[in-house]
């Protein structure tokens, strides 16, 4: 007996179609997903032993086999053919030549349904540890840029304006904390996705397979879906994650746009390494931040994903339909993408060497300290409103005269304001600018210095995370 070419053939007199099978076989990508089928395939069959529906010899024999076909898959000893419609058609045409009859016998109790669902679910919950993994990678880069910069001052900026002088650490960790919290979304997102589609069957539950919470621990779940429906029949855990992959997307093009002002000639804070920067085909010159780009412009395809997902889902009605299989070239596409941008973005900020003295000699450019004279103002009782009026006055000064705030005398501050007094000059330098932002989550560096070790302290929780899984990896 051999395996049909496809599994739900046999009610049909005639062979489908060359333009059906187009349509419907999966994608070359898709058959990555068959180790997690493997591996659910093994938790049914010792189902269908404890059920009775198979001899525990015969199970030892299934999963013998399941566990040879898997290391030849490994190896590159077999391949999908052109006739194989699915990862489960595959794996079911290879498990039937080595095992006849028997194995034939794995399909009873589980559909296509609740495996695909399955197979999906567990290959995200693992690559979304791999993906936290390359995150933190990324972290560790702005960690151990913001460490040796914690007294480097720099140029703080709103609507891309000079606005007040920053510990360049804090800008640096400014982009570390939303990653952080990327990494968050996905332990989230695995806390609910943490529930087994296998026993689901079709739609309507298994009447073979009736001890699904059993898979379901061997899996690596938390127990299996409440409801068989909605276990087939919901992408919402699909859509979660490509929400959560389109969010680090976004923070990582917000990094990315930084780099290229920063990198700039203008600007010429940073200089990248030569291994990661490109240069030009016509222009000798360039250095130009390719790896920043493509970063901005893979993000797209993250946000299109996600869009993908949500339209795919909105208008199907309850249980599995095949819009569904959607799923996994949006999951795909996010997991491939991610899984090349983050290495290079780490590589990139890690060998990225800053200019502190250009960074220093910016930081008060553009009256960044004119604060310090409002706030020195409203400490000595001045109604902050009249402080600013001052300070504006007193900034119109400096301009009408092409000076600095720095540059001023004690009597030109006493002609703007007679209560500017000649001890508001301890106030006007970044270094105090930066100090004087003390309290939490300020950015004067015990501050900073603070908010890295939390930070540290965070990287290792969620490593720990991402290392200690039960559930199957790749």
């Amino acid at each position: 007996m051999t395996a049909p070419k496809v599994l739900w053939a046999s009610r049909f007199r005639s062979d489908p179609s060359p333009e059906l099978m187009n349509l419907s076989r999966s994608e070359t990508s898709h058959f990555r997903l068959a180790p997690y089928d493997l591996v659910a395939s093994s938790a049914h069959a010792r189902e269908l032993v404890r059920s009775g529906l198979i001899e525990k010899a015969e199970g030892e024999r299934i999963q013998a086999a399941l566990a040879s076909i898997g290391t030849d898959i490994q190896a590159g000893a077999i391949h999908p053919s052109s006739t194989d419609e699915d990862v489960h058609t595959f794996l079911e045409r290879i498990l039937m030549e080595r095992l006849g009859p028997l194995g034939g016998k794995l399909r009873a109790g589980r559909s296509r349904n609740d495996q695909a669902a399955n197979d999906l679910k567990l290959y995200l919950r693992d690559r979304s540890r791999r993906m936290a993994l390359d995150l933190l990678g990324l972290q560790e880069a702005l960690a151990h840029q913001a460490e040796r910069h914690i007294f480097t001052l720099a140029p703080g900026f709103t609507h891309l304006q000079p606005a007040q002088p920053v510990s360049f650490a804090h800008q640096l960790l400014a982009h570390a904390q939303g990653f952080a919290r990327d990494i968050e979304r996905l332990r989230d997102w695995d806390r609910r996705s943490a529930r087994s589609p296998l026993g689901a069957a079709a739609l309507a539950g298994s009447a073979l397979a009736r001890q699904p919470e059993l898979s379901a621990r061997e899996l690596g779940y938390d127990g299996p879906c409440e409801n068989s429906i909605d276990a087939v029949g919901s992408r919402d855990h699909v859509a979660e994650f490509l929400f959560v992959t389109a969010m680090l997307g976004v923070n990582l093009s917000r990094l990315a746009e930084e780099i290229f002002l920063w990198s700039s000639r203008q600007f010429r804070w940073i200089e990248l390494d030569d291994a990661y920067a490109t240069g030009s085909s016509i222009m000798p010159q360039k250095k130009n931040a390719d790896i920043a780009e493509l970063t901005r412009g893979r993000s797209a395809r993250l946000i299109g994903s996600l869009t993908t997902m949500l339209t795919a889902l909105k208008g199907l009605p309850f249980a599995y339909n095949r819009d569904l299989a959607e799923d996994k070239r949006a999951a795909f596409e996010a997991v491939d993408t991610l899984a090349a941008v983050l290495p290079a973005m780490a590589g990139m900020v890690r060998t990225m060497r800053v200019n502190v003295e250009e960074l220093k000699r910016q930081a008060t450019e553009g009256f960044t300290l004119a604060t310090e004279v409002a706030d020195w103002l409203a400490r000595r009782g001045v109604p902050f409103s009249e402080a600013h009026e001052i300070t504006g006055g007193l900034v119109r000064y400096c301009e009408d005269r092409g000076i600095g705030l720095e540059d001023l005398s004690d009597e030109e501050f006493a002609t703007v304001d007679p209560r500017l007094d000649a001890s508001i000059k301890s106030c006007l330098t970044p270094e105090a600018a930066v100090t004087a932002r003390n309290a939490y989550g300020g950015t004067a560096p015990e501050r900073v210095n603070e908010q890295l070790a939390r930070l540290r302290s965070l990287f290792h929780d969620q490593r720990k995370w991402a290392i200690h899984y039960d559930g199957p990896r790749t």
